[in-house]
């Protein structure tokens, strides 16, 4: 049974009213491969290798001209409340972002280049868009799927956010998510 877009709609207030800074961390998911999820109490990241043996540096999506992984999808975040609201059935597959937390991650409140500190890890918010794709269709049905990708809903970013590692540490459950630096250097590579 799917989430319908009746249930979906009801829920955007609650969404919009999310934290805009210091979000708690519900989830950690560690992907070593695909379709295979472990959620977990740390990660250790690195800008270089990005989280340790996951499989963004073996089987990204997006890869640079070089042929090289694309370091602005190391990690994703997704909101805990859009998150609540899809997956009706708390046994339904977990999406396989990173991190579940209860912070706003619209474009308003996370810009492009938006710095983050969560425990000892730096990452910006990156200027890839995470969309739902076919999997995100099949795992929570049509409505979610064109709810998230509605273009009245596309700079709330529903979908979550990507972000490029730019400080080498470790996020553990306890950690809270919090923003550093405005996203004016969103184009700075370190």
């Amino acid at each position: 049974m799917f989430v319908t877009k009746d249930q979906l709609m009801a829920e955007m207030a609650h969404i919009a009213d999310a934290p805009k800074d210091n979000g708690t961390i519900e989830r950690l998911c560690f992907r070593v491969g695909y379709g295979e999820r472990e959620i977990v109490d740390h990660l250790d990241m690195t800008a270089a290798g990005g989280i340790k043996d996951e499989r963004w540096g073996k089987a990204p999506w997006l890869r640079r001209d070089d042929g090289s992984a694309d370091p602005r999808i190391q990690v994703c975040i997704l909101s805990q409340r859009v998150d609540r609201a899809v997956r009706i059935d708390p046994d339904m597959i977990d999406p396989g972002d990173t991190i579940i937390t209860d912070l706003d991650l619209s474009m308003a409140n996370m810009p492009v280049g938006q710095v983050l500190r969560i425990g000892g890890v730096k990452i910006r918010v990156s200027d890839v868009f995470n969309d739902a794709c076919v999997k995100w269709r099949t795992r929570y049905g049509q409505a979610s799927y064109d709810w998230v990708n509605d273009p009245v809903h596309r700079s709330l970013r529903l979908r979550g956010i990507l972000c490029e590692i730019i400080q080498d540490g470790r996020i553990s459950r306890a950690d809270i998510i919090s923003k550093v630096d405005s996203g004016a250097r969103a184009l700075d590579r370190p």
